[in-house]
C-alpha cells in the first residue's frame, strides 16, 4: 500500500476499532476512530479525513444497514466529494449495489481479509487525491479562462519601448517582480504581459487587489478557510495563493498592506506554504509573485511603514511604468485605440479627432494616466454626434483651475488627485459609485483617497 493519508473509522464495536487501528497504523498518516455516528460532522470539519471507513450496521438496526445509509447521506451533505468505504458483517450484493448508488466508493465485509482491505483503502486514497486535484484544477481553469486574451500594451515612445524590452528580457526567469507606477498607468496589463511571456505561461494568473480587502478578511481571502472556521464559512474555500500554486499571483496595491498583514504574507512567501483558517496542517504553495504599487516602498521602509525583509522578497526585479505625460506620441496612439474600441461598443462612427482636439489632448497633464484617457474617450464617443471629435468633446477635471499651460506645469499629485475627485463628485452630484466609475477606481479606493485628502 503506497498511498498514505488520513482515515476516519466509525464502528460501534470498540474491539473492531482497536483491531483496525492496530492493523492500519503502519499504512496511514493519521487515524481517528469513533463509536458515535453523531460525531462524524465534527471529525470531518476538524480532522479532514481523506477516507471514511463506515460500519453499515449499528446496534439500533444490525441487519438492514439503514443507519449506515443515513450516515452516508449526512457525510455527503457535508462534503459531496467525500470518499466513503462501507463495511458490514452482513454483506450481500443488493446492499453493495445500493451503497455505490447512494455515493459510497467501495464495500468490504467483516471479518476482513488484510490484503483486500489494504487494496480497497489504497484505491480509496488515490480517488480522494484525484478528486481534490480535479477540484483544484477546475478552480485554476476558471482563473486561466479569465486571462485568455493577451493584453495589448500600446505605445511606441522610448519609455514604453524600454518597458517592453524589459518584459521580453524577463521571459525566461521565474523571479519575483515589483511593478511601480502611478495610478492608471497600466500596471495590471504589464503584470499580464509578464505572466504571458514567462515559464508559467500556461498556468493561471490569479489577481488580488490588496487595496480593496479589509484587514479582517485578508487571511481568508489570501489563504482560504475550512468549513466552520467562522460563522459564515458554510463550505471550505481555497485562498488565492492556493489557487495560484503552479502559476503567478499578482498582488495589486501591495503598498496598502498594514504591518501585521505584511508579516503574514512574508511568512507564507518564506515558508512556501499556507494554513487555511480553521485548518491544522499547512498546504505547500509554488507561486511566482508579481506585485504592484504606486507608493514609494523604499521611503516607506525608511519611515517604518513597510518591512524591509518583505521588500527584498518581492523586488528581485523592479519595473517602472512611465506616467502618460512622459510618453509623448503615445497619447494620440492610445486615443485612436480607445476611439475604435468605443465606436464598436456604442455603435458610433466617429472617424477621428480634429487637429485642435489632438493638441488639447497633448497639452493636458493626464494625472489619471491611461485610465483617465480611456474614460475621457469613452465619454466623448458617447456624447458626440459628430464624425470628428472636437476640443469641446473633452472635459477635463482641471479645466476651470487655470490655463492649459498652468495645468501642464501642475505636477503635484496630491493637488491633482484632489481636483480630479472634486470634479468627479460635482459631475456625479455626490454619487460615490458614479464618481469612482468616472475616475476609473473602485469605490473603496475612492473612500480611502477622500479620507486621506480630508474631503
Amino acid at each position: 500500500m503506497e498511498e498514505k493519508g488520513k482515515i476516519l473509522i466509525i464502528d460501534d464495536n470498540e474491539d473492531v476499532l482497536f483491531a483496525l487501528n492496530l492493523l492500519l497504523e503502519p499504512y496511514m498518516e493519521k487515524i481517528k476512530v469513533t463509536t458515535q455516528p453523531s460525531r462524524i460532522e465534527h471529525f470531518m470539519t476538524t480532522f479532514h479525513p481523506d477516507v471514511i471507513l463506515l460500519d453499515m450496521n449499528f446496534r439500533r438496526d444490525a441487519i438492514s444497514g439503514q443507519e449506515g445509509f443515513d450516515c452516508l447521506s449526512r457525510i455527503l451533505q457535508t462534503d459531496p466529494q467525500a470518499v466513503v468505504v462501507f463495511m458490514t458483517a452482513y454483506a450481500d450484493t443488493d446492499k453493495a449495489v445500493k451503497a455505490i448508488k447512494e455515493g459510497a466508493t467501495d464495500f468490504v465485509s467483516k471479518p476482513w481479509e488484510k490484503e483486500k482491505l489494504l487494496a480497497t483503502l489504497s484505491s480509496a486514497l488515490k480517488l480522494s487525491r484525484s478528486r481534490k486535484e480535479v477540484g483544484k484544477l477546475q478552480t485554476q481553469m476558471l482563473a486561466l479562462k479569465a486571462d485568455e486574451q493577451l493584453p495589448e500594451l500600446i505605445g511606441s515612445s522610448p519609455a514604453m519601448q524600454k518597458v517592453k524590452e524589459t518584459i521580453f528580457k524577463l521571459s525566461d526567469t521565474d523571479a519575483n517582480i515589483l511593478v511601480l507606477g502611478e495610478n492608471g498607468t497600466g500596471k495590471d496589463l504589464v503584470a499580464r504581459m509578464l505572466k504571458h511571456f514567462s515559464p508559467r505561461q500556461e498556468a493561471p494568473l490569479v489577481t488580488i487587489d490588496l487595496g480593496s480587502i479589509p484587514e479582517q478578511l485578508f487571511e481568508s481571502e489570501l489563504f482560504g478557510y475550512e468549513k466552520g472556521a467562522f460563522t459564515d464559512a458554510r463550505k471550505s474555500k481555497p485562498g488565492r495563493m492556493e489557487i495560484a500554486s503552479g502559476g503567478t499571483l499578482f498582488l495589486d496595491e501591495i503598498g496598502n498592506l498594514t504591518l501585521p498583514m505584511q508579516a503574514k504574507l512574508l511568512t507564507a512567501i518564506e515558508k512556501r506554504q499556507i494554513v487555511r483558517l480553521g485548518a491544522v496542517n499547512p498546504t505547500p504553495i509554488d507561486v511566482r509573485l508579481i506585485c504592484a504599487t504606486n507608493a514609494d516602498l523604499h521611503k516607506r521602509v525608511a519611515e517604518g511603514n513597510f518591512r524591509q525583509d518583505l521588500l527584498y522578497r518581492i523586488n528581485t526585479i523592479e519595473l517602472r511604468i512611465p506616467p502618460l505625460r512622459e510618453r509623448g506620441e503615445d497619447i494620440l496612439l492610445l486615443a485612436e485605440h480607445f476611439l475604435a474600441k468605443y465606436n464598436r461598443k456604442y455603435r458610433k462612427e466617429a472617424k477621428g479627432l480634429t487637429r485642435e482636439a489632438k493638441n488639447k489632448l497633448l497639452k493636458y497633464n493626464w494625472p489619471g494616466n491611461v485610465r483617465e484617457l480611456q474614460h475621457t474617450l469613452e465619454r466623448a464617443v458617447i456624447l458626440s454626434d459628430s464624425n470628428l471629435l472636437r476640443p469641446n468633446d473633452f472635459l477635463f477635471p482641471t479645466a476651470t483651475a487655470g490655463s492649459e499651460e498652468e495645468e501642464t506645469q501642475e505636477l503635484n499629485l496630491e493637488k491633482l488627485e484632489r481636483k480630479a475627485i472634486e470634479q468627479a463628485l460635482r459631475t456625479s452630484n455626490g454619487n460615490i459609485s458614479r464618481a469612482a466609475e468616472l475616475l476609473g477606481i473602485t469605490r473603496f479606493a475612492l473612500y480611502r483617497k477622500m479620507e486621506k485628502l480630508d474631503l
